[in-house]
């Protein structure tokens, strides 16, 4: 009998996954495995948000695996030597893997490849609908601007999905981790959802894509896919999802398919420029203030701008923020406060179940105008903003209780009131210079 090890990393899932159809094609029993590597923990991504998250997908993985025929294989330790260590165990001819975009995945596949020689089988299109680099301009290795990478991903060449394994045969005798031996005693946010392939193909189900165009601005509405957390995991394919939606069609299938683009566009940034996870892509020489106060205000809600406010306690309870939000704030830290997209960034990344990478970090490098933005200096008005995201203030009275008492559009502007409310703060900065620091920091004045 033969055997392959199908290493997952963020895919996991059954249904169209490309390191476990190769493995099973490859052997005749497959040993589906995750390491808990100490390095994620070392560089800060093993938050418990996203601990708690990754434990439901485990379990929902191994579940599903068990019920046809196989079971799911956690180990803990260095992902290259744990692997190296159970092929020689099981004797396994070969190990697959899906190829990563970030450093620490590159250099993952480098241990992987220095243990294991020709054995290992790195493959693209896992975590991603169009493989990075499959789409670059003339003499470049990526493209920098969202509008021509978004033509040619259309053009490009994608895979067509894989259906889930029908059975699948594991070797008995294998000791592992038990799923709930990694979930922490208290995740950071209270109203984390439930993770796993099971509750991502349930969500997709019960969303109506068709009415995405006309909702996904709307902050009240909460009418966005919310299947981030899932995508992030691989708990869903974005290839499978490309294809769901465009059989769907119509308006709303092709607004969400954009927004899948953008993640492919992030990706094949990240793959070609693996620094800018934390160096600016393109610097504007920013002389960036430093105010502890204002950014842990920022941080706990306290802005006194009410629609920043909601999107920083949407993030605190659930672990997950609405995406105009997540513009709205980060343009707030970046452009009206001046702090750093760093500050902002490490915020994100330690309470998002989505924290991924290449989406955080560049997302937050195109609001600082530091990362492929065509308009570097763009300042996203939170007044207008949210007069025009939540013009009826549901979504603020919805997270800021001090304020639900207020209707209508007054709640976006409190300090108007000929009584503003008393446990509201007042606005760290004039709502008439909204823009200013950014103007003085860059020199534009």
């Amino acid at each position: 009998m033969t055997i392959a090890i199908a290493l997952l990393t963020q895919d996991l899932r059954l249904h169209d996954n490309p390191v476990l159809h190769a493995a099973a094609r490859s052997a005749d029993e497959v040993v589906p495995l995750f390491v808990l590597d100490p390095g994620v923990e070392a560089a800060g991504f093993a938050a418990p948000n996203r601990r708690a998250f990754l434990a439901d997908c485990l379990a929902d993985l191994d579940a599903s695996l068990r019920r046809i025929g196989g079971r799911l294989l956690i180990r803990r330790g260095s992902a290259a030597a744990e692997t190296a260590r159970l092929a020689e165990e099981t004797g396994a001819i070969a190990v697959h893997v899906a190829a990563g975009v970030s450093s620490f995945a590159r250099r993952r596949e480098s241990a992987l490849r220095k243990h294991l020689g020709d054995r290992l089988h790195v493959h693209d299109g896992s975590l991603t609908a169009l493989v990075p680099g499959a789409a670059a301009p003339a003499g470049k290795d990526h493209y920098a601007v969202f509008t021509p990478y978004f033509r040619a991903w259309q053009r490009g060449s994608r895979r067509p999905p894989h259906r889930a394994p029908r059975s699948l045969r594991t070797p008995a005798g294998l000791a592992g981790t038990d799923p709930d031996a990694i979930r922490p005693e208290r995740a950071d946010s209270p109203g984390l959802p439930p993770g796993g392939e099971t509750e991502a193909r349930r969500r997709w189900k019960a969303w109506d894509v068709t009415a995405y165009e006309e909702v996904h601005d709307d902050l009240a509405a909460d009418g966005t896919s919310r299947l981030s957390p899932y995508l992030h995991f691989g708990c869903l394919s974005a290839t499978e999802l490309v294809d769901l939606a465009e059989r769907h069609g119509g308006p709303g299938a092709e607004a969400f398919v954009r927004q899948l683009v953008w993640r492919d566009f992030h990706h094949q940034v990240l793959a070609a420029r693996p620094d800018a996870a934390w160096q600016d892509y393109r610097g504007k020489g920013d002389r960036w203030r430093e105010d502890s106060r204002e950014a842990e205000a920022w941080r706990q809600g306290r802005t006194g701008f009410p629609v920043v406010d909601a999107g920083m306690r949407q993030l605190a309870h659930e672990g997950w923020m609405h995406n105009r939000a997540r513009l709205l704030t980060a343009s707030f830290l970046t452009k009206t406060l001046y702090q750093d997209w760093r500050t902002g960034a490490r915020h994100f990344l330690h309470l998002l179940v989505d924290g991924d990478l290449a989406n955080n970090q560049l997302n937050w490098q195109w609001v600082a105008g530091t990362g492929t933005d065509t308009r570097p200096n763009r300042v996203l008005n939170p007044l207008t903003q949210a007069d025009r995201l939540d013009p009826d203030g549901a979504y603020v009275r919805r997270w800021v209780p001090e304020l639900a008492h207020l209707r209508g559009r007054s709640v976006h502007r409190p300090w108007l009131l000929e009584r503003p409310p008393a446990d509201y703060p007042a606005p760290l900065v004039d709502p008439g210079e909204v823009a200013a620091r950014l103007r003085r920091g860059r020199g534009l004045d």
